[in-house]
């Protein structure tokens, strides 16, 4: 994989300012993060440690407008990982759930057919389109219920997650993957073609990532930006990203819009230091 950073620049009110930095990739594949970032998840622990200490001002960040939230967790994960985020988010004023549907080991059919009823269910029942989480795995999982009920789905946000990989690209969770891959859904083939292939994603989407994260490559889970897709850089580990106090302030805020009015993320004043400037994909040419 090569990964080039571009900066431009431009003029605002005679004024003028450092544009993003732009990520092109060239069609090789990708490897897994190094085993120093890999080691370096445990760091898991202490970004809990934050997220215990500072959960009283978090649960009173949010302006909830009691629309559903549907949280899905990473690969080998379950509702249990999600947690500490759907608490915080339910105290701030959501109709929060996880997705019931066991331990992530993959989109076997059991999977594919559950996210799409539990979807469903969540919009008929509330009447109203609903915001989608996904952490690693599942926030590709929810990338693709998005293309495929986008009438249903008001946003999306990833943590962490991979979309941009393919079957030949690994992670640090790559060997399990494989073993397991075997029991995946044909319907959800398309997964394993590259991001450009699987259609246009026509709902808001909020990739947050971290250049320190130890499982996936960094490069990977960061989207091209648009009016409705952004990305937002963290530090951190890929193991804390479900309570990265960071992590849950900028999904707070994403919440908090007014439906149909969705804006780019803008961090409060005094907290600029947690979000360095995001990167943005384009493809090498």
């Amino acid at each position: 994989m090569v990964a080039v950073e571009a900066h431009g620049a431009s003029t605002v009110g005679g004024v003028e300012q450092e544009s993003p930095p732009v990520v092109r990739i060239a069609q090789r594949v990708i490897g897994a993060p190094d085993r120093l970032l890999q080691l370096a998840e445990g760091r898991a622990w202490f970004e809990l440690g934050a997220f215990m200490a500072t959960s009283p001002l978090l649960r009173l960040a949010g302006r909830g407008d009691r629309h559903p939230v549907l949280v899905l967790p990473g690969f080998t994960a379950t509702d249990l990982s999600t947690a500490p985020l759907r608490a915080t988010l339910r105290s701030q004023g959501y109709w929060v759930h996880g997705w019931q549907l066991g331990r992530n080991l993959g989109p076997s059919d059991r999977v594919v057919d559950g996210l799409r009823d539990r979807l469903l269910q969540l919009h008929e029942r509330h009447g109203r389109p609903v915001s989608i989480i996904g952490w690693s795995l599942g926030g590709i999982y929810a990338r693709e219920l998005a293309r495929r009920h986008p009438d249903a789905v008001r946003q999306v946000i990833t943590l962490g997650s991979p979309f941009r990989m393919t079957e030949r690209d690994r992670s640090s969770a790559s060997v399990l993957v494989d073993r397991v891959s075997g029991r995946f859904s044909n319907e959800w083939a398309n997964l394993a073609v590259h991001e450009s292939g699987r259609g246009e994603l026509t709902v808001p989407s909020t990739a947050i990532y971290s250049r320190t994260d130890g499982v996936v490559r960094w490069h990977t889970c960061i989207d091209e930006a648009s009016d409705i897709h952004e990305n937002i850089e963290v530090r951190g580990s890929h193991s804390g990203l479900g309570f990265n106090p960071a992590v849950v302030v900028a999904v707070s805020d994403r919440l908090a819009q007014r439906e149909g009015r969705w804006a780019p993320f803008r961090p409060s004043m005094g907290l600029g230091a947690w979000y360095p400037r995001p990167a943005s994909f384009r493809e090498a040419g």
